[in-house]
């Protein structure tokens, strides 16, 4: 039986990821922060799954999880890693608590680094083509950056320049470095998206744009993907013979080829005229300073 670690299990795309991978006939590690939701993913994949108990940011941790995967494995190598866990941190930039902003990517860039360095060892085979590979969950927002969630796309156009280096330097070994993109996936966050807290950039030029950005995100984010169809992509990239280095997946392609193809400054125009982001829409009162 082969064997995938996949972080960030507990729901959404990483949740997703580990059931395919299950059914498919895998044995999955994956990574939760609670006893709890280590318990209830394991009730529900069953005996495939085995749950770590680590947050990515924590390397302390993440070394004594590789160490009881590494038991476990008994000298055969990986067969995959992952790295899925990340966060999202929203807000104008120009407003953005700068703890918030280094959290941000902490663990979204430091996270799966430290992640990567702690298990690509057990990715190793003798046998240059076994080697394990490495998916890394970036987003369509790693290529092309959307206003008010500045720093998550910062975070994962990071992911996908460290990627690339990854993928080069571990030819050496033969591991494959393979980036995922999706586009809006329908997972739990937008149940949570309603309550989130833009009332502290109420006083602030964006309040408005926020608004219209957070009730689009709401209507199309429970329209987007299944969870389940990103793990189906990952499967893929986990075991075709001949990968692709970058994979995208998104409920709307069309959008997705006509921002990244068409001119920026036109793309920029497009989104000013959306969300009101132009100098006319200004009030006298308005102004850079934080409220």
């Amino acid at each position: 039986m082969e064997t995938v670690i996949v972080t960030g299990a507990s729901t959404g795309i990483g949740h997703g990821c580990a059931a395919v991978l299950v059914r498919k006939g895998f044995r999955v590690f994956g990574s939760v922060r609670s006893r709890t939701d280590a318990d209830r993913i394991s009730h529900e994949l069953g005996e495939k799954f085995v749950p770590l108990l680590f947050d990515i940011a924590d390397q302390t941790a993440v070394r004594s999880s590789a160490a009881i995967v590494e038991e476990i494995l008994r000298g055969k190598p990986l067969f995959g890693l992952v790295n899925n866990a990340g966060i999202a941190v929203p807000g104008p930039l120009l407003y953005l608590d700068i703890d918030e902003f280094r959290r941000q990517l902490e663990v979204n860039v430091t996270g799966q680094l430290i992640v990567t360095q702690t298990f690509a060892p057990l990715l190793k085979s003798a046998d240059a083509q076994k080697a394990g590979r490495i998916v890394m969950m970036s987003s369509v927002g790693g290529r092309n950056a959307s206003p008010f969630i500045g720093a998550y796309n910062a975070s994962k156009f990071a992911l996908e320049g460290m990627s690339e280096s990854l993928r080069r330097e571990l030819m050496l070994w033969g591991i494959d470095v393979i980036v995922v993109a999706p586009g809006t996936i329908a997972t739990p966050i937008w149940d949570k998206a309603e309550q989130a807290d833009i009332a502290r950039y109420s006083n602030t030029p964006y309040a408005a744009a926020l608004n219209a950005v957070r009730d689009y995100m709401l209507v199309n984010g429970r329209k987007g993907l299944k969870p389940e169809q990103v793990g189906e992509l990952v499967h893929r990239a986990l075991t075709a013979a001949r990968p692709k280095t970058r994979y995208v997946i998104t409920p709307d392609p069309l959008q997705n080829l006509l921002v990244g193809t068409l001119p920026k400054r036109m793309v920029d125009r497009l989104i000013a005229r959306r969300l009101g982001l132009s100098p006319k829409s200004l009030t006298r009162r308005s102004s850079l300073q934080p409220k």
